[in-house]
Protein backbone atom coordinates (compact mmCIF):
# COMPACT_ATOMS: atom_id res chain seq x y z
CA UNK A 1 0.00 0.00 0.00
CA UNK A 2 1.18 3.71 -1.03
CA UNK A 3 1.02 6.45 1.36
CA UNK A 4 0.85 10.13 0.44
CA UNK A 5 0.90 13.36 2.01
CA UNK A 6 -2.53 14.87 2.40
CA UNK A 7 -2.28 18.06 0.87
CA UNK A 8 0.00 20.52 2.35
CA UNK A 9 -0.24 18.70 5.56
CA UNK A 10 2.51 16.05 7.01
CA UNK A 11 -0.87 13.58 7.37
CA UNK A 12 0.38 10.52 5.14
CA UNK A 13 -2.53 8.25 3.99
CA UNK A 14 -2.90 4.99 2.32
CA UNK A 15 -4.13 5.69 -1.94
CA UNK A 16 -7.26 3.70 -0.75
CA UNK A 17 -9.59 4.96 1.98
CA UNK A 18 -12.36 2.50 3.77
CA UNK A 19 -15.66 4.03 3.02
CA UNK A 20 -18.49 2.65 5.61
CA UNK A 21 -21.86 4.21 3.66
CA UNK A 22 -22.96 0.38 3.87
CA UNK A 23 -23.14 -0.10 7.58
CA UNK A 24 -26.28 0.42 9.24
CA UNK A 25 -28.81 0.06 6.58
CA UNK A 26 -31.29 2.80 7.94
CA UNK A 27 -33.71 5.53 5.87
CA UNK A 28 -32.64 5.86 2.60
CA UNK A 29 -28.99 4.13 3.36
CA UNK A 30 -30.42 0.87 3.17
CA UNK A 31 -30.44 0.70 -0.71
CA UNK A 32 -26.52 1.08 -0.23
CA UNK A 33 -26.22 -1.76 2.51
CA UNK A 34 -27.09 -2.93 6.08
CA UNK A 35 -23.81 -4.38 7.47
CA UNK A 36 -24.03 -4.47 11.42
CA UNK A 37 -21.56 -4.46 13.97
CA UNK A 38 -19.81 -8.03 13.40
CA UNK A 39 -20.11 -7.97 9.88
CA UNK A 40 -18.31 -4.19 9.91
CA UNK A 41 -15.45 -5.54 11.86
CA UNK A 42 -14.43 -7.58 9.89
CA UNK A 43 -14.21 -5.36 7.21
CA UNK A 44 -12.82 -3.09 8.94
CA UNK A 45 -9.76 -5.83 10.27
CA UNK A 46 -9.80 -6.64 6.12
CA UNK A 47 -8.76 -2.88 5.30
CA UNK A 48 -6.48 -2.69 8.60
CA UNK A 49 -4.83 -5.42 7.10
CA UNK A 50 -4.26 -4.36 3.88
CA UNK A 51 -2.49 -1.42 5.12
CA UNK A 52 -5.42 1.08 4.91
CA UNK A 53 -5.31 3.50 7.68
CA UNK A 54 -8.02 5.94 6.88
CA UNK A 55 -11.87 5.63 7.50
CA UNK A 56 -14.14 7.53 6.33
CA UNK A 57 -18.01 8.36 7.38
CA UNK A 58 -20.37 10.74 7.89
CA UNK A 59 -23.24 11.63 10.46
CA UNK A 60 -25.37 11.62 7.93
CA UNK A 61 -24.60 7.85 7.03
CA UNK A 62 -27.79 6.34 8.84
CA UNK A 63 -28.67 9.15 10.37
CA UNK A 64 -25.83 8.21 13.11
CA UNK A 65 -26.20 4.64 13.32
CA UNK A 66 -22.64 3.95 10.66
CA UNK A 67 -20.54 6.10 13.30
CA UNK A 68 -22.13 3.96 16.01
CA UNK A 69 -21.40 1.10 14.59
CA UNK A 70 -18.05 1.95 13.78
CA UNK A 71 -17.71 3.00 17.17
CA UNK A 72 -18.56 -0.67 18.64
CA UNK A 73 -16.35 -2.15 15.66
CA UNK A 74 -13.31 -0.65 17.06
CA UNK A 75 -14.44 -1.03 20.75
CA UNK A 76 -13.32 2.45 21.85
CA UNK A 77 -9.88 1.07 20.96
CA UNK A 78 -8.56 2.49 17.37
CA UNK A 79 -5.40 0.20 16.55
CA UNK A 80 -2.17 2.34 16.22
CA UNK A 81 -2.31 4.81 13.43
CA UNK A 82 -5.82 3.99 12.33
CA UNK A 83 -7.28 7.34 11.04
CA UNK A 84 -11.08 8.63 11.39
CA UNK A 85 -12.76 10.74 9.06
CA UNK A 86 -16.05 12.13 9.68
CA UNK A 87 -18.58 14.90 7.98
CA UNK A 88 -20.85 17.09 9.33
CA UNK A 89 -23.82 19.45 7.12
CA UNK A 90 -26.68 17.57 6.49
CA UNK A 91 -29.80 17.45 8.52
CA UNK A 92 -30.07 15.64 11.56
CA UNK A 93 -33.37 16.30 13.00
CA UNK A 94 -36.64 18.54 12.44
CA UNK A 95 -35.37 21.68 13.87
CA UNK A 96 -34.30 24.86 11.94
CA UNK A 97 -30.97 24.99 13.07
CA UNK A 98 -30.35 21.02 12.51
CA UNK A 99 -28.59 21.72 9.40
CA UNK A 100 -26.18 23.82 8.29
CA UNK A 101 -22.79 25.13 8.62
CA UNK A 102 -23.13 27.22 11.56
CA UNK A 103 -21.13 27.62 14.78
CA UNK A 104 -23.98 26.07 16.49
CA UNK A 105 -24.78 23.13 14.02
CA UNK A 106 -21.02 22.10 13.74
CA UNK A 107 -20.37 22.02 17.23
CA UNK A 108 -22.57 20.16 18.40
CA UNK A 109 -22.33 17.91 16.05
CA UNK A 110 -18.67 17.42 16.22
CA UNK A 111 -19.27 16.27 19.93
CA UNK A 112 -22.06 13.81 18.88
CA UNK A 113 -19.92 12.31 16.20
CA UNK A 114 -16.94 12.09 18.72
CA UNK A 115 -19.66 9.84 21.16
CA UNK A 116 -21.07 7.39 18.81
CA UNK A 117 -17.38 7.11 17.62
CA UNK A 118 -16.11 6.24 21.33
CA UNK A 119 -12.85 8.22 20.40
CA UNK A 120 -11.59 11.60 21.47
CA UNK A 121 -10.40 13.03 18.49
CA UNK A 122 -11.73 13.19 14.67
CA UNK A 123 -8.03 13.16 12.28
CA UNK A 124 -10.22 14.44 9.31
CA UNK A 125 -13.36 17.01 9.95
CA UNK A 126 -15.42 17.72 6.94
CA UNK A 127 -17.68 20.05 5.94
CA UNK A 128 -19.96 17.63 3.85
CA UNK A 129 -21.93 19.92 1.59
CA UNK A 130 -22.24 23.81 0.66
CA UNK A 131 -24.09 26.16 2.84
CA UNK A 132 -24.94 29.66 1.01
CA UNK A 133 -26.65 30.98 4.07
CA UNK A 134 -23.98 30.80 6.62
CA UNK A 135 -21.13 33.38 6.46
CA UNK A 136 -17.83 31.45 5.88
CA UNK A 137 -16.06 33.82 8.53
CA UNK A 138 -18.28 31.88 11.02
CA UNK A 139 -17.74 27.96 9.66
CA UNK A 140 -14.24 28.43 9.27
CA UNK A 141 -14.15 30.01 12.77
CA UNK A 142 -16.12 26.95 13.92
CA UNK A 143 -13.55 24.55 12.24
CA UNK A 144 -10.56 26.20 13.37
CA UNK A 145 -12.06 26.71 16.99
CA UNK A 146 -12.90 22.59 17.18
CA UNK A 147 -8.68 22.26 16.34
CA UNK A 148 -7.64 24.29 19.07
CA UNK A 149 -10.50 22.88 21.32
CA UNK A 150 -8.26 19.04 20.27
CA UNK A 151 -11.79 17.61 19.22
CA UNK A 152 -10.08 17.88 15.59
CA UNK A 153 -6.61 17.54 13.84
CA UNK A 154 -7.53 18.42 10.37
CA UNK A 155 -10.53 20.21 8.41
CA UNK A 156 -11.44 19.81 4.66
CA UNK A 157 -14.25 20.21 2.63
CA UNK A 158 -17.06 18.10 0.10
CA UNK A 159 -18.77 18.82 -2.68
CA UNK A 160 -17.81 22.56 -3.12
CA UNK A 161 -17.58 23.90 -6.19
CA UNK A 162 -14.26 25.82 -7.00
CA UNK A 163 -14.95 29.68 -6.34
CA UNK A 164 -16.93 28.34 -2.73
CA UNK A 165 -13.28 26.62 -1.96
CA UNK A 166 -11.29 29.94 -2.69
CA UNK A 167 -13.38 31.52 -0.76
CA UNK A 168 -13.01 29.63 1.83
CA UNK A 169 -8.89 29.66 1.68
CA UNK A 170 -9.17 33.19 1.26
CA UNK A 171 -11.31 33.20 4.22
CA UNK A 172 -8.81 31.26 6.24
CA UNK A 173 -5.42 33.00 5.27
CA UNK A 174 -7.41 36.79 5.79
CA UNK A 175 -8.46 35.35 9.72
CA UNK A 176 -5.68 33.15 10.20
CA UNK A 177 -7.90 29.70 10.81
CA UNK A 178 -6.99 26.57 10.04
CA UNK A 179 -6.99 25.86 6.05
CA UNK A 180 -8.49 22.92 4.70
CA UNK A 181 -5.87 20.61 3.75
CA UNK A 182 -8.82 18.36 1.40
CA UNK A 183 -11.60 18.12 -0.73
CA UNK A 184 -13.80 14.82 -1.03
CA UNK A 185 -15.12 14.68 -4.19
CA UNK A 186 -17.06 12.96 -7.03
CA UNK A 187 -14.53 11.68 -9.94
CA UNK A 188 -14.95 8.86 -12.27
CA UNK A 189 -14.07 7.76 -15.89
CA UNK A 190 -17.83 8.79 -16.76
CA UNK A 191 -17.65 11.70 -14.76
CA UNK A 192 -14.56 14.03 -15.14
CA UNK A 193 -16.16 17.35 -14.65
CA UNK A 194 -13.93 17.50 -11.36
CA UNK A 195 -10.99 18.17 -14.22
CA UNK A 196 -12.27 21.79 -15.24
CA UNK A 197 -11.82 23.53 -11.41
CA UNK A 198 -11.15 21.01 -8.50
CA UNK A 199 -8.27 18.91 -9.80
CA UNK A 200 -6.51 22.13 -10.51
CA UNK A 201 -7.26 23.80 -7.47
CA UNK A 202 -5.96 21.30 -5.66
CA UNK A 203 -3.09 20.84 -7.40
CA UNK A 204 -2.31 24.91 -7.38
CA UNK A 205 -3.70 25.61 -3.60
CA UNK A 206 -1.78 22.29 -2.34
CA UNK A 207 -5.34 20.14 -1.52
CA UNK A 208 -5.48 16.55 -1.06
CA UNK A 209 -8.10 14.78 -2.72
CA UNK A 210 -10.38 12.16 -1.44
CA UNK A 211 -12.58 10.52 -4.20
CA UNK A 212 -16.26 9.12 -3.60
CA UNK A 213 -17.90 6.45 -4.89
CA UNK A 214 -15.49 6.11 -7.68
CA UNK A 215 -17.57 3.45 -9.67
CA UNK A 216 -20.32 5.47 -10.23
CA UNK A 217 -22.68 3.31 -7.33
CA UNK A 218 -21.53 -0.22 -9.33
CA UNK A 219 -22.01 0.95 -12.81
CA UNK A 220 -18.16 0.85 -13.79
CA UNK A 221 -17.80 -2.53 -11.57
CA UNK A 222 -18.67 -4.55 -15.03
CA UNK A 223 -21.78 -6.00 -13.47
CA UNK A 224 -24.36 -3.10 -15.28
CA UNK A 225 -23.77 -3.83 -19.10
CA UNK A 226 -25.75 -2.10 -22.01
CA UNK A 227 -29.07 -3.34 -23.51
CA UNK A 228 -29.65 -5.30 -19.69
CA UNK A 229 -31.17 -4.65 -16.91
CA UNK A 230 -30.24 -3.69 -13.78
CA UNK A 231 -28.66 -6.95 -11.95
CA UNK A 232 -30.63 -7.74 -8.59
CA UNK A 233 -29.01 -6.50 -5.25
CA UNK A 234 -27.37 -3.70 -6.74
CA UNK A 235 -27.68 0.04 -5.54
CA UNK A 236 -29.41 0.92 -9.44
CA UNK A 237 -31.88 -1.88 -8.75
CA UNK A 238 -32.79 -0.69 -5.58
CA UNK A 239 -33.54 2.78 -7.10
CA UNK A 240 -30.35 4.15 -6.43
CA UNK A 241 -29.58 7.83 -8.87
CA UNK A 242 -26.43 8.61 -7.96
CA UNK A 243 -24.60 10.00 -10.16
CA UNK A 244 -27.10 11.07 -12.85
CA UNK A 245 -25.88 9.64 -16.14
CA UNK A 246 -26.25 12.11 -18.82
CA UNK A 247 -24.75 9.70 -22.08
CA UNK A 248 -26.04 6.41 -22.06
CA UNK A 249 -23.90 5.43 -24.99
CA UNK A 250 -20.36 6.99 -23.37
CA UNK A 251 -21.21 5.15 -20.24
CA UNK A 252 -21.48 1.79 -21.88
CA UNK A 253 -18.58 2.29 -24.07
CA UNK A 254 -16.77 2.89 -20.97
CA UNK A 255 -17.51 0.28 -19.06
CA UNK A 256 -17.16 -2.24 -22.67
CA UNK A 257 -13.38 -0.92 -22.58
CA UNK A 258 -12.82 -1.11 -18.51
CA UNK A 259 -14.32 -4.83 -19.31
CA UNK A 260 -12.03 -5.50 -22.52
CA UNK A 261 -8.46 -4.08 -20.36
CA UNK A 262 -9.61 -6.37 -17.22
CA UNK A 263 -9.81 -9.17 -19.72
CA UNK A 264 -6.35 -8.64 -21.00
CA UNK A 265 -4.72 -8.32 -17.34
CA UNK A 266 -6.84 -10.74 -15.65
CA UNK A 267 -8.45 -8.74 -13.32
CA UNK A 268 -11.71 -7.09 -12.71
CA UNK A 269 -13.28 -3.70 -14.27
CA UNK A 270 -13.71 -2.16 -11.06
CA UNK A 271 -9.53 -2.81 -10.28
CA UNK A 272 -9.40 -0.82 -13.72
CA UNK A 273 -11.46 1.83 -13.08
CA UNK A 274 -9.77 2.50 -9.27
CA UNK A 275 -6.40 2.38 -10.52
CA UNK A 276 -6.91 4.71 -12.94
CA UNK A 277 -7.94 7.19 -10.83
CA UNK A 278 -5.18 6.43 -8.24
CA UNK A 279 -2.64 7.22 -11.16
CA UNK A 280 -4.12 10.31 -11.23
CA UNK A 281 -1.77 13.15 -10.29
CA UNK A 282 -4.06 15.03 -8.00
CA UNK A 283 -6.10 12.46 -6.34
CA UNK A 284 -4.52 11.34 -2.80
CA UNK A 285 -7.17 8.46 -1.90
CA UNK A 286 -9.78 6.71 -3.36
CA UNK A 287 -12.48 5.57 -1.13
CA UNK A 288 -13.90 1.91 -1.58
CA UNK A 289 -16.55 0.47 0.24
CA UNK A 290 -18.63 -3.07 -0.06
CA UNK A 291 -21.61 -5.26 1.07
CA UNK A 292 -19.29 -8.43 1.20
CA UNK A 293 -15.70 -9.34 1.91
CA UNK A 294 -15.54 -10.61 -1.60
CA UNK A 295 -16.47 -6.92 -2.97
CA UNK A 296 -13.79 -5.51 -0.32
CA UNK A 297 -10.65 -8.01 -1.30
CA UNK A 298 -11.36 -7.37 -4.87
CA UNK A 299 -11.07 -3.11 -4.49
CA UNK A 300 -8.29 -3.27 -2.54
CA UNK A 301 -6.14 -5.25 -5.01
CA UNK A 302 -6.31 -1.92 -7.24
CA UNK A 303 -3.44 -0.55 -5.27
CA UNK A 304 -1.45 -3.00 -6.63
CA UNK A 305 -2.29 -2.17 -10.49
CA UNK A 306 -0.63 -0.18 -12.23
CA UNK A 307 -2.09 0.65 -15.68
CA UNK A 308 0.32 1.33 -18.91
CA UNK A 309 0.32 4.69 -20.95
CA UNK A 310 -1.24 2.81 -23.70
CA UNK A 311 -4.18 1.53 -21.65
CA UNK A 312 -4.75 4.93 -19.93
CA UNK A 313 -4.58 6.87 -23.87
CA UNK A 314 -7.55 4.20 -24.28
CA UNK A 315 -9.81 4.97 -21.27
CA UNK A 316 -9.40 8.70 -22.31
CA UNK A 317 -10.37 8.07 -26.18
CA UNK A 318 -13.75 7.05 -24.87
CA UNK A 319 -14.06 9.25 -21.59
CA UNK A 320 -12.91 12.61 -21.93
CA UNK A 321 -15.21 15.44 -21.05
CA UNK A 322 -15.93 18.28 -23.61
CA UNK A 323 -13.58 21.46 -23.55
CA UNK A 324 -16.14 24.07 -22.65
CA UNK A 325 -15.50 27.43 -22.31
CA UNK A 326 -13.32 29.48 -21.39
CA UNK A 327 -10.90 26.12 -21.45
CA UNK A 328 -11.36 25.91 -25.66
CA UNK A 329 -9.76 29.25 -25.61
CA UNK A 330 -7.37 28.68 -23.45
CA UNK A 331 -6.31 25.15 -25.20
CA UNK A 332 -6.27 27.25 -28.53
CA UNK A 333 -4.42 30.74 -27.62
CA UNK A 334 -2.51 29.37 -23.99
CA UNK A 335 -1.29 26.14 -24.48
CA UNK A 336 2.51 27.84 -24.93
CA UNK A 337 2.56 28.89 -21.03
CA UNK A 338 0.37 26.17 -19.15
CA UNK A 339 0.82 25.50 -15.21
CA UNK A 340 1.34 21.79 -14.13
CA UNK A 341 -2.54 22.69 -12.45
CA UNK A 342 -4.04 23.18 -16.18
CA UNK A 343 -2.34 19.98 -17.28
CA UNK A 344 -4.93 18.09 -15.08
CA UNK A 345 -7.61 19.19 -18.07
CA UNK A 346 -5.25 19.93 -21.22
CA UNK A 347 -2.39 17.13 -20.69
CA UNK A 348 -4.58 14.41 -22.79
CA UNK A 349 -5.76 17.17 -25.11
CA UNK A 350 -1.41 17.78 -25.99
CA UNK A 351 -0.47 14.33 -26.23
Amino acid sequence: MEYRLLGRSGLKISTLTMGTMTFGGVGWAKMVGNLGVSEAKKMIDICIDAGINLIDTANVYSSGECENIIGEALAGKRPQGVLLATKARFGMGDGPNDRGLSRYHLIRECEASLKRLKTDVIDLYQVHEWDGQTPLEETMEALDTLIKQGKVRYVGCSNYSGWHIMKALGVAKEHSYQRFVSQQIHYTLESRDAEYELLPISIDQGLGVLVWSPLAGGLLSGKHRRNQAAPEGTRQFAGWTEPPIRDENRLWNIVETLVAIGNERGVSAAQVALAWLIGRKAVTSVIIGGRTEAQFRDNIAAAELKLTDDERKRLDAVSLPPVLYPYWHQLNTASDRLSEADLELFGPHLN
